[in-house]
């Protein structure tokens, strides 16, 4: 108010009250400034975030943004945010460059999410950061430099598709490092060892290569180092011996050589997990080892090692699973088999592998004194001898034994029946005799049985179809004889049934087509005789018959041309008579024929598999004619027919099918014409199989309001699903227009519509039409409409939750909730796999490409990796794409690294899914890492501790249904271990895995 005055009576105003006012002037606009930059921030991050499962809803201009979801702020500087966690939100799209300028930020976690792009240089400008946290998103590019961030101390950022070199540059005072799978490739730099901070080093699962460094052992704050599965080479480093506190060491998978240091167990003696297997070492196993007493995982396997076990592994009281298969390793006298005496004493040991080694004479009874928690026994491909080992009577809790490969004698006792937990017994390759035990139908929980390449004789039990969970049963090469029992061919879970090379005599029982699930049927050189049975044509699954070599005699069943899935027929040398049915010749997956040394008569048919001549064989039928010229058989005999009848011949085939050239040549070329004239309202729908309605860029853009991102509900790799209302009938519909100018869209685009084009099932999504023009700008666009889902995916049922700092899932999923779901999906599945004109697989089978209806009823979506398989010259079960990729901890073994997937590779992703439902965890989970998986980890509780790692959530309802709930999820978890073999060959079909949780949800029912 003097102020005012002073101005207004002309009076000068001193200096320093002009320099007062401009200082409060300024620290008013910084103050304003600094408040509203960090908000700033966050709505561009959030602006160019997607985010379908709604997670940053909390973001508006009603709430403080210091209260929004994952936003924490200093209590020293208000308003200016020191924390942003928002791991596994669903969010999708590239990371906002914005986020560099929370300058104050010390904590950035976006875990488990879906980001993509690079990661924004900026970020390294933040020099208050102490966290970084992207583990586990879709991250690609370099690791831009974090120089400047002084106060990092935990880098993650393993679980992305990153290239190029680990940075040269990164603070020296990083306490984790955290980089596996990803696709780093170079040497490890020498700048790291510089880094002394560091107590957790991972770059597993890349490309990088060299040697070891030995100046990692200057680490001396060291506790976990993970460097398994790379490309280094050379010796193991000395000086890693070096790191005292070292607790898990992984160098697994790599091309190490040499000799393990013999001080290896002295030198590093907290170490609870090692993993050194898939090297090339050599030596003996170092019997200092025993002192590193803390030891609970060990797996040496896959190397050159040799010599004995040392006789004092059983200093290591705390191992869980100890593998040495695949190795050279010794053991002839009793005292080179101490190592078993020894082992007694680890009586938490669940799991020892001793396969393939050079293992000789008898296995001593103190086996059956190893541990009462023993689950995987394996002592297969050795040159074991003398009977069966008498101690694995006391191993009530296996579940799996491997004897096969050896010389072992004599009879298989009776007590092996009373080893009710085995699901998998492999006894073939030995010299067993005597008959087959029938105490074999007491192991109810049995699903593979090998007893292939022994000597047994007497006949097949017929009790064994009591085995009701029996998926493999081979009997091969042995001296059976007797009839086939029509029992097995009862057995609901049957997909393998080998016997061939017996003495088997009889008929084949007409029951053999109540084995529906049926994929492999051998029988091949025993002395079976009779009709080959119509009901054959019943095994509408089965891939592969082979049924040559025996006394078969009277036609061919018609039926066999029923068998849409056959690929494989062997009826040779048999007595068949009668013609080679027509309908054969339509099979489109048929890919060998041998009915070569039969009595067949009549003309060969010339379609189908006919045509490849490489695939038929049809050699030693002398009463065969006609067929395609390279079969070089007689002509058949013409019969006449009149003159009125040759020219109707001569019209069908001349005249009237020139007449349809031109006038289809015509109509092309008129249709060739509008479709230039109007190319830019024209669309090109793929063929689906039915008729679709057309719809125009225009009719998706306004169903989308013009691709608004209030509209948007997903977004990935190649594009974006929007909902939005297309049609007259007023119901919302999905949306997915693709982004061309990604590379690998298109094709993606191709894949979906190939994938879909013919399918019709109630656990699909259902497609309703596409789009393929161009846009108001002259761009080609692609686009696929869905039936919306309006219940969302199976993701967010299982992990949305509720408040910024509450990571506990809201939704109550009931048991019974999950098995329809898990259903729903195996029947998706075992539909594309076996019941389709041409086998599909899917390739990313997770839970957020399963969605659900209004009625909770799931739907199997997004195709955009499927494969198919339509062509018969090649095999249906398998396809090889360097750009497959899938989403990490859901693709199969054998498949992640980009190279062949089938449907076994599905069946695998299936089987993680179904553990996911039920554990509640995902498979990418901070516990499931080095040689972890949730497929052992299943194992390993599997089943006496189910109920301590399944969803605390279904324990509550474990109260009210008691008993029969903890069964049906030891039956399911069981079908979820049988996905997850890490041998593609060894895991079951769909078909089974769909009838096996029909009759577990019919019975919880």
């Amino acid at each position: 108010m003097k102020l005012s005055r002073l101005a207004m009576m002309g009076s000068p105003i001193p200096q320093y009250l002009f320099l007062l006012m401009a200082c409060c002037a300024h620290v008013a606009i910084c103050s304003f400034i600094e408040n509203s930059t960090d908000k700033l921030s966050l709505l561009e991050f959030k602006k160019t975030t997607g985010d379908p499962q709604q997670a940053l809803t909390s973001w508006n201009d009603s709430t403080h943004f210091c209260r929004w979801k994952g936003v924490l702020c200093s209590a020293k500087h208000p308003n200016r945010v020191t924390s942003l966690q928002l791991q596994n939100q669903g969010l999708l799209g590239p990371i906002s460059p914005s986020l560099g300028n929370l300058t104050f930020l010390r904590i950035l976690s976006l875990s488990t999410n879906s980001f993509t792009g690079e990661i924004p240089p900026s970020l390294g400008h933040l020099h208050r950061l102490q966290q970084l946290n992207l583990i586990n998103n879709t991250l690609q590019g370099r690791i831009p430099s974090f120089a400047n961030c002084s106060r990092l101390e935990v880098l993650g950022l393993s679980n992305n598709q990153l290239i190029g070199q680990i940075p040269a540059d990164l603070p020296h005072g990083l306490q984790q490092l955290i980089l596996g799978s990803n696709n780093l490739t170079g040497i490890i730099p020498a700048s790291l060892v510089n880094i002394t901070a560091l107590f957790v080093l991972g770059f597993e699962s890349n490309n990088i290569e060299g040697s070891i460094p030995g100046e990692l052992g200057r680490l001396s704050g060291l506790q976990y180092l993970y460097m398994g599965g790379n490309n280094f080479s050379g010796r193991f480093p000395l000086p890693i011996l070096n790191l005292s506190n070292l607790i898990n060491l992984n160098a697994a998978d790599n091309g190490l050589t040499g000799d393990l240091p013999s001080n290896f167990g002295n030198s590093l003696r907290n170490v609870q997990l090692l993993v050194l297997g898939a090297n090339f070492f050599r030596g003996h196993i170092p019997p200092s080892l025993t002192n590193a007493s803390d030891l609970y995982f060990c797996d040496i396997s896959r190397n050159e090692l040799t010599g004995v076990v040392p006789s004092s592994i059983g200093k290591l009281s705390k191992l869980s699973w100890l593998n040495l298969e695949i190795n050279k390793l010794q053991a002839s006298t009793k005292q080179d088999w101490g190592f078993i005496n020894s082992l007694t004493n680890c009586t938490e040991l669940q799991v020892f592998s001793i396969s393939v080694n050079r293992l000789q004479g008898n296995v001593p009874d103190s086996v059956g004194n190893l541990s009462g928690q023993l689950l995987y026994l394996y002592l297969a491909n050795n040159q074991l001898s003398g009977f069966f080992p008498s101690g694995i009577a006391n191993l009530r809790g296996l579940i799996s034994v491997a004897l096969n490969g050896n010389k072992l004698t004599g009879v298989v006792p009776d007590w092996i029946g009373s080893l009710g937990n085995l699901q998998k017994v492999a006894l073939s390759s030995n010299f067993f005799t005597g008959e087959i035990p029938s105490s074999f139908s007491n192991m109810t929980r049995l699903e593979e049985l090998y007893l292939d390449s022994n000597h047994f004789d007497g006949q097949i039990p017929p009790i064994l179809g009591n085995l009701q969970t029996l998926g493999v049963l081979n009997i091969s090469d042995n001296n059976l004889h007797g009839s086939i029992p029509k029992e097995l061919f009862r057995i609901p879970t049957l997909r393998e049934i080998t016997l061939s090379f017996n003495n088997l005599y009889g008929p084949l029982h007409t029951d053999i087509g109540n084995a529906k699930q049926l994929l492999y049927l051998d029988i091949t050189s025993n002395n079976l005789s009779g009709n080959l049975p119509g009901t054959l044509g019943d095994c509408d699954s089965v891939a592969d018959i082979e049924v040559g070599h025996n006394a078969f005699s009277g036609n061919m069943p018609n039926s066999l041309g029923n068998i849409t899935s056959l690929q494989i027929l062997n009826l040779s040398h048999n007595n068949l008579t009668g013609s080679i049915p027509e309908s054969l010749s339509r099979l489109q997956f048929l890919e060998q024929l041998d009915l070569s040394f039969n009595n067949l008569e009549g003309e060969v048919p010339t379609e189908g598999i006919f045509n490849n001549i490489t695939a038929v064989k049809v050699d030693g039928n002398h009463k065969l004619c006609g067929g395609p010229v390279e079969l070089h058989l007689l002509a058949c005999p013409v019969i006449p027919l009149d003159l009125s009848k040759h020219k109707l011949s001569v019209a069908l085939k001349v005249v009237i099918p020139v007449a349809i050239v031109v006038s289809l040549s015509i109509v092309i070329s008129v249709l060739l014409f509008l479709a230039r004239k109007q190319r830019t309202e024209s669309i090109s729908l793929p063929t689906f199989g039915r008729e679709f309605q057309k719809i125009s860029y225009g009719d998706v853009a306004r169903a989308t309001g013009g691709f608004s991102r209030s509209n948007l509900i997903g977004q990935g790799r190649y594009g974006s699903v929007y909902k939005g209302h297309l049609f007259q009938d007023g119901n919302m519909v999905a949306i997915k227009v693709f982004s061309l100018e990604t590379r690998g869209a298109e094709k993606s685009f191709i894949a979906e519509c190939n994938a879909l084009r013919n399918v019709r099932h109630r656990n699909l999504v259902p497609i309703l039409t596409a789009c393929s023009t161009i846009d108001s700008e002259g761009n080609d666009f692609k686009a696929l409409v869905y039936k919306y889902m309006p219940r969302g995916d199976l993701h967010n049922l299982l992990y949305s939750t509720q408040g910024s700092e509450n990571t506990t899932p809201v939704n109550n999923v009931s048991l019974a909730l999950r098995l329809r779901i898990i259903t729903d999906v195996s029947d998706a599945l075992a539909y594309l796999h076996h019941s389709h004109q041409g086998t599909i697989v899917h390739c990313d089978m997770k839970p957020s490409n399963i969605l659900l209806d209004d009625d909770m009823v799931a739907h199997v979506g997004d195709f955009g990796l499927a494969r198919l398989k339509f062509d018969s010259t090649t095999n249906s079960n398998s396809t090889t794409s360097d750009a497959i990729k899938g989403t990490i901890g859901y693709v199969a073994p054998e498949c992640a690294g980009g190279c062949e997937v089938s449907t076994s590779s599905d069946v695998y992703s299936f089987g993680v899914v179904l553990l996911e439902i039920f554990i509640r965890r995902r498979p990418t989970d901070e516990m499931f890492k080095d040689a972890m998986s949730i497929a052992i980890f299943t194992e390993l509780n599997f089943p006496d501790k189910v109920l301590q790692i399944v969803d605390p959530q279904l324990l509550q309802e474990l109260d009210v249904c008691g008993e029969d709930g903890a069964q049906v999820l030891q039956s399911v978890l069981s079908i979820g271990l049988c996905c997850t073999k890490t041998n593609p060959n060894e895991r079951i079909s769909m078909q089974d895995v769909a009838a096996k949780l029909h009759g577990i949800r019919d019975a919880y029912q």
